[in-house]
């Protein structure tokens, strides 16, 4: 059916550019170390990219990739691509040749952006990519053109920044595709469109509080769902990208006080670090920094630490499947004068649906009817609405499982409270069945979290001759402390049910994805390497 256009116009986040380049002119929006670029300039520098592809040939429905970090051009190109209607695939730094060979392949990506730092692992595998037609060099830490192509700046100048007409004609068209991590097989390329970006940038803005004064820092990699919408979602606010080439602790902290960084998303592995590194350094925040987490169930002691520093913790919670974020455990004002312990455990609950979202529910997977809202009662978090993905390219049957019974079935199990609230109790893969109790490695890990002598926990399943499995946990300490798995594993029995005590404690580092996520599947396949391990 044709649309008025009266009273209907097509939602894309690529608008928002050109609204804040014409309401922002000359304010900066974007920040890189010592480079400043307005509203006008970064404007002008995503017409001359999308201009430039299309001078190549890239138009609508082909796929453009980049595999680059938190700097300007990965920026550019959320708004370069989707402008001319072909699709954005952001793929992850950390992956190795093979998977970024299998990734580039299946997406059918006729242009590839890369920046040289990751050049070297592009290079092996060229001759299993034959279909990229281009290959640009970022140039961002030397000037080295390690792939047969041009040089990022240089690219641009054979585009012109005079505006593009967008070839956008379908809220429903594909805009980007992102890469699932692969964990259980090859990984699925998620679809995300128009309509969709557009109203979860829009959440972005409205649950972290976003405006025109806000100035958010890149710790988030812009490579995972987009960076959960905010790179359309700082720029629909009029706030200033503030970019970040390598996240570590120390890095944060300074760019926070020099450029006076007032939001920031982070995953609980990237909060412990920074907690960890003020206590070390003695550092404090000198005005309130918003952290927005989510990638894992946070400890509350996580949250708590670093609320003592001066910040405040929002945690939210989604997939990839669903543009990042679809929930938020919004806080209430009633809340305000509880004890910290007991704000910080209300705050590492997952909440409810963005106010663009609004469908979630936490159901029997089988008979897909709603679990009592009391707290206890275990059931899969399911959601369907506007931020639900299109579905996985080139694969309808993984498309259709993932959507039976007219709902996105998100595989983590979870309780929901009589206050609507849901949160999280493990996924269906990682709850332990002991004996034919079940056992929580959340419940457990935020437990082994309020040890003094803990900084990151992760609990798996171990096979057992008695029990079936029994809980492990693998330790990192804090620096300078030396626990025992006597210590860990007594201080379980004295705060939870003796059951679900781990039986085995393990020191050493946790395997973890580029967004800072522990990889417990490692650990646990590990364990169960030459056994099959049942899972309900």
């Amino acid at each position: 059916m044709s649309q008025n256009n009266v009273y209907f116009d097509i939602l894309t986040p690529v608008n928002f550019i050109s609204r804040s380049a014409s309401v922002y002119d000359d304010k900066i929006a974007v920040i890189y170390g010592e480079k400043r670029y307005s509203y006008t300039d970064f404007y002008k520098r995503v017409n001359r990219l999308a201009s430039a592809l299309k001078k190549i040939g890239i138009g609508k429905g082909d796929k453009v990739a980049f595999i680059c970090p938190n700097i300007p051009p990965m920026l550019e190109a959320h708004y370069a691509v989707p402008m001319i209607g072909a699709a954005l695939v952001s793929i992850n730094i950390r992956l190795s040749s093979g998977e970024i060979a299998y990734i580039l392949d299946h997406s059918d990506a006729k242009a590839v952006f890369v920046d040289n730092e990751f050049a070297g692992v592009v290079t092996p595998v060229l001759n299993e990519i034959p279909n990229v037609k281009t290959f640009v060099n970022i140039c961002d830490i030397s000037n080295d053109k390690p792939l047969n192509g041009m040089e990022y700046e240089a690219f641009l100048a054979t585009g012109s920044d005079i505006p593009i007409t967008f070839d956008i004609d379908d809220e429903y068209q594909v805009m980007t595709i992102n890469y699932t991590s692969g964990t259980t097989g090859r990984p699925k390329g998620v679809m995300y469109h128009h309509r969709g970006a557009y109203l979860n940038a829009l959440g972005e803005v409205i649950e972290f509080g976003l405006n025109s004064k806000s100035l958010y820092l890149w710790t988030l990699p812009m490579f995972h769902c987009n960076g959960w919408c905010f790179t359309w979602g700082v720029t629909a606010a009029g706030g200033t990208h503030v970019c970040l080439r390598k996240v570590v602790p120390e890095e944060i902290y300074r760019i926070v006080e020099q450029d006076g960084v007032t939001h920031l998303c982070a995953a609980p592995t990237i909060l412990i670090g920074m907690s960890s590194y003020a206590t070390a350094n003695n550092i404090r925040l000198k005005k309130q920094l918003e952290i927005m987490t989510a990638g894992a169930p946070p400890a509350p002691t996580v949250i708590q630490n670093m609320e003592n520093l001066g910040a405040n913790i929002t945690q939210v919670y989604g997939l990839t499947e669903v543009y990042g974020p679809h929930s938020v455990c919004q806080w209430q004002t009633k809340w305000d004068n509880l004890p910290l312990e007991e704000r910080a455990k209300i705050k590492a609950r997952q909440g409810v649906p963005y106010t663009v979202a609004m469908h979630m529910d936490v159901v029997d997977s089988e008979t897909m009817e709603p679990v009592p809202r009391n707290g206890e009662v275990i059931g899969e978090i399911v959601m369907r609405g506007n931020n639900v993905m299109l579905g996985y390219y080139k694969d309808e049957e993984a498309t259709a499982n993932a959507f039976m019974g007219g709902w996105f079935h998100s595989g983590d199990l979870a309780v929901i409270h009589s206050n609507n609230y849901v949160q999280i109790m493990d996924r269906q893969k990682d709850i332990i069945i002991s004996g034919g109790e079940n056992i929580s490695t959340v419940e457990v890990e935020n437990v082994i979290y309020r040890h003094p002598d803990v900084m990151e926990v992760a609990v798996v399943s171990v096979p057992d001759e008695k029990w079936g499995e029994v809980p492990k946990a693998f330790v990192v300490p804090k620096p300078g402390t030396n626990p025992t798995a006597e210590d860990i594993i007594n201080f379980c029995k004295d705060n939870l049910a003796r059951f679900k005590a781990p039986k085995i404690v393990e020191f050493g580092e946790l395997p973890k994805t580029a967004t800072g996520k522990i990889q417990k599947f490692k650990l646990r396949d590990k364990e169960w390497a030459g056994r099959k391990r049942r899972v309900n």
